[in-house]
């Protein structure tokens, strides 16, 4: 039996697609390769989903700033879908400038509120690459939820208008009785805070100083009214001061601009470590099983792998299958020494290569079937 290289890559961001990487890699080693690209939740998942055999379905869905957007997710007949929240509301979906106070989740509640029409029976909600602050009020909306001011009036969408919430109304909340809700996410940010979903992500998405304590304060009182209305264990209050405890303070609500929150509040997820949890969905323990050599990577090996993205994920998963793992990437800034500690023995790096990174970006497909020859003559040849 000739034994298989199993080339499971993520995305080189701005560059590759994640399956655009392992056809290069596959193409550059000349031997029997399987081809499993990877996620670790955020963009690209869906992508990763589809190139492993689910199907792809698209709908026309809201925007993070209210206009349409054509977004899709992944669907399995067994009855399980994958939704990605960059797809409708990441900020790759924003016309142009940033919108932090307005922008919405509710993009991703029309897909899951899809998914759940269409027969779902497990829904995979990967986050990531979010555009929105929104304490996934949005998402709520759109399967139902109603966030009223003290007037009873609908709260326009944006984590800034929370702050006039007074009640949430899930009378018309769409049935998600007997639909299994998995969030797969590796970040562990409570809801508020110094470390929650306005103070670290805000930032990133546009928001001031100002604009950050103007969303701390609006998903502080989402907490707030949760726990008063729906007996969640959410933020209490002591001097006017809300404190994150249960849903609000759990590792994960403050993903995805508070998206978190929203899922163990109203879905009652189940947060699971993204890339773990996807290659189990993926099927990558089956596929490593009698491989000689497992090839991963992404666009840029940094300490940021290190915590949990892809490479690291499926380097674990190698280890269990006994198969060794090198990765390639467009940059790497790990020692030999980090990536063994990663369970990898070797980064082959575009830079090695080509020290432009402009040409790197560039023809980063050429560049990557070189350093597949590479991996190949030095790994996959006789005596190597």
């Amino acid at each position: 039996m000739v034994q298989h290289v199993l080339v499971a890559p993520d995305k080189f961001k701005g560059s590759l697609t994640a399956a655009e990487v392992a056809s290069h890699v596959s193409a550059g080693l000349g031997v029997p390769t399987v081809e499993l690209p990877v996620a670790d939740g955020g963009d690209g998942t869906v992508d990763a989903a589809v190139a492993s055999g689910y199907s792809r379905i698209t709908i026309e869905a809201t925007g993070p700033t209210g206009r349409p957007v054509s977004a899709s997710y992944a669907w399995h007949p067994t009855g399980t879908a994958v939704v990605e929240l960059a797809e409708a509301s990441g900020l790759r979906r924003l016309p142009g400038e940033r919108e932090p106070l307005t922008a919405t989740s509710r993009g991703t509640g029309e897909l899951i509120a899809d998914a759940v029409r269409r027969g779902a029976k497990r829904v995979v909600l990967g986050l990531g690459g979010s555009a929105c602050t929104d304490g996934g009020a949005g998402l709520a909306q759109a399967l139902g939820a109603r966030f009223l001011d003290a007037e009873g009036n609908d709260l326009p969408p944006g984590g800034a208008a929370l702050k006039k919430l007074d009640r949430i109304d899930m009378s018309g909340f769409l049935d998600i009785s007997g639909v299994e809700f998995v969030v797969a996410s590796d970040v562990d940010n409570p809801l508020l805070g110094p470390h929650g979903a306005a103070a670290v992500y805000g930032p990133q998405k546009g928001a001031t100083p100002d604009d950050v304590k103007t969303l701390e304060a609006g998903l502080a009182r989402l907490a707030a009214i949760a726990t008063a209305t729906h007996g969640l264990m959410g933020a209490v209050e002591h001097d006017d001061v809300p404190r994150a405890m249960g849903v609000a303070g759990a590792p994960g609500a403050g993903a995805a601009g508070g998206v978190g929150f929203a899922a163990l509040a109203f879905l009652h997820a189940e947060l699971r470590p993204g890339i773990d949890y996807l290659l189990d969905l993926l099927g990558f323990d089956a596929h490593a099983e009698g491989a000689r050599l497992v090839i991963t990577g992404e666009g840029s090996l940094d300490e940021q792998t290190l915590r949990g993205k892809a490479p690291a994920g499926v380097a674990r998963g190698a280890a269990r299958a006994g198969v060794p793992v090198v990765a390639v990437c467009g940059r790497t800034t790990l020692s030999a020494s980090d990536l063994k500690a990663a369970g990898i023995e070797a980064a082959y790096a575009l830079t090695d290569i080509e020290p432009d990174p402009a040409r790197c970006m560039a023809e980063a497909g050429p560049l990557l079937e070189r350093l597949a020859a590479r991996i190949a003559a030095e790994r996959l040849t006789e005596g190597a």
